[in-house]
């Protein structure tokens, strides 16, 4: 296995853990943008958005399940950002499918 985000979500690599179940990791961005920075991601290796079935949506769908627990825990109740790259030119630097969760401070608006 040599994606570095299906080695830490299967424990190979450290991370910051946020949250776990049988479907998805989240963890704390090791490059936070603001004060939280959370990666989300499915433990099923889906290269991208674009890589998203029927056949896998189900994962897609349990994020952003997850999604407000986590806004919540990290105490989040006035907003945060949810966003995924997709390929090289959309800024995705791991191929496999991700979500940061960004918060904790007044974000600015993305053009």
């Amino acid at each position: 296995m040599s994606c570095i985000f299906c080695r830490i979500a299967a424990g190979e690599i450290p991370s910051q853990k946020v949250y776990e179940d049988e479907r998805v990791f989240a963890f704390r961005d090791i490059n936070p943008v603001a004060p939280v920075h959370i990666l989300i991601v499915p433990k099923t290796h889906i290269p991208g958005a674009d890589a998203v079935s029927s056949e896998n949506s189900s994962l897609v769908a349990r994020i952003f399940e997850v999604i407000p627990k986590i806004a919540a825990t990290e105490g989040l109740s006035r907003g945060y950002r949810v966003v995924t790259n997709v390929g090289e030119d959309g800024g995705q630097t791991v191929m496999h499918l991700h979500f940061h969760l960004i918060g904790g401070r007044k974000l600015d608006i993305m053009a």
